[in-house]
């Protein structure tokens, strides 16, 4: 795979990922019961707190720096930790905020992958994760769009489903 393959995925996945938040729409953005409690914001939020971590480590190995600390308190090791964390972070801010932060982020991973070089090697893990290795690290940049997927995707769009019934 090439890099420019890899960036086509990422904004495919993207114009995916807006889709879906347009579907949303911004009334019930902040509608808890998506996933358990979970509004979409606490999702979304819960996504890019995971995502600035892969972002960062990706920037830091651009620039033959060391593995930066993660974004949240350097105690919290449990995933699930790290989740509440994110949420009780993330859960009074106003949607608007969340998903701009969001968009923030997702353009620095582009400008991130951009700037690798042309020939970076790419491993390709079926059925869609994009792994771009930098010296002996690989890094998951797809990460975002691969969590949606495997683990909320289907419970956004049940919700959704209930919401539009109601």
């Amino acid at each position: 795979m090439r890099k420019t393959d890899l960036l086509d995925w990422l904004q495919q996945q993207y114009w995916h990922w807006e889709a879906l938040l347009a579907e949303v729409g911004p009334a019930r953005m902040e509608q808890p019961g998506v996933n358990g409690d979970w509004s979409m914001k606490d999702i979304v939020a819960h996504l890019t707190g995971w995502n600035y971590a892969v972002v960062a480590r990706l920037q830091a190995a651009q620039r033959g720096e060391p593995e930066p600390p993660p974004p949240w308190p350097a105690h919290l090791e449990d995933e699930d930790d790290i989740n509440a964390w994110i949420y009780e972070t993330n859960r009074d801010r106003p949607a608007g905020e969340v998903l701009e932060e969001m968009r923030q982020l997702h353009r620095q991973l582009v400008a991130a992958v951009e700037s690798l070089p042309d020939d970076v090697r790419i491993e390709v893990i079926e059925p869609a994760f994009y792994l771009p290795w930098i010296g002996d690290r690989r890094y998951h940049v797809g990460e975002f769009f691969d969590h949606f997927r495997d683990d909320h995707e289907a419970d956004v769009r049940a919700w959704l489903a209930s919401v539009e019934t109601t």
